[in-house]
């Protein structure tokens, strides 16, 4: 379990809306280096709202973010490469380039920071999709590939500029058990292996009590709980367990 003294990155009071929505009321939530924290909640809870905070994708609209020492609230946006260099953002949907090769989409973020030797960036692109185990796969493009060998393309290129932390969003999303089964154990080898803090939005609940750390509960943009995933199972909490038991409340005929 890693050093619960060392938070990678601490949120306080963060809030965030647009116009008369207030998505986040006031997250505090500390994030371990080198752990596993799984963020779970309701539909428009604000999970992924708060995800985009992290790289500065979204700026809050009031409280602070603090990542690795730096504060990154009110930093302007060409002060932003050196954190974002530090974490990785596996998208929901994939979001690869249909026009572009396995290599070309798992390069790109090193070409879009500056990077210029092809040797070097080639020997990072394999790096990469060797750790998400598909050598040789290097000329394919996405269309000719099954979800979950997308799904790993875009982890690899999430993976490819060595982050210390990677943001997946609902990274279970069309794919089948074994697929899934397959990112779990992923995610588990970049932080075993690799050292990865990993920040996981999910609903998978198998997912959570086999990879998670620690998880936090988001109800109306706060965060309603923290605490490990065999506490989130055993718990007595009436939020959460509806949302452990899939319990809408609503009598069966």
């Amino acid at each position: 379990m890693p050093d619960a003294m060392e938070p990678f990155i601490r949120i306080r009071g963060l809030t965030q809306s647009f116009g008369g929505n207030h998505v986040l009321r006031g997250i505090d939530l500390d994030i371990l280096r080198g752990e596993t924290l799984a963020i779970l909640g309701g539909s428009g809870c604000g999970k992924s709202v708060l995800m985009k905070h992290l790289p500065g994708l979204l700026r809050p609209t009031g409280g602070s973010i603090t990542v690795d020492g730096v504060e990154i609230s009110n930093l302007r946006e060409r002060e932003f490469g050196p954190i974002r260099r530090q974490m990785g953002v596996l998208f929901q949907g994939g979001a690869l380039f249909d026009s572009l090769t396995v290599a070309g989409n798992v390069a790109f973020p090193l070409r879009e920071s500056g990077m210029k030797d092809e040797t070097q960036i080639a020997n990072r692109v394999s790096e990469a999709l060797g750790i998400v185990h598909l050598s040789g796969e290097q000329d394919k493009l996405p269309p000719d590939l099954s979800g979950g060998m997308r799904k790993r393309v875009a982890l690899a290129r999430a993976i490819v500029h060595k982050p210390a932390c990677v943001l997946f969003d609902e990274p279970h999303t069309g794919l089948d058990p074994i697929n899934a089964d397959s990112i779990d154990h992923l995610i588990r080898d970049l932080q075993r292996d690799h050292g990865v803090t990993n920040i996981v939005i999910t609903h998978e609940l198998r997912s959570v009590f086999r990879i998670a750390d620690r998880v936090a509960f988001l109800d109306q943009g706060r965060v309603h709980w923290t605490g490990t995933a065999e506490e989130l199972r055993t718990t007595k909490d009436p939020v959460l367990r509806a949302f452990v038991d899939g319990d809408s409340g609503e009598p069966w005929d």
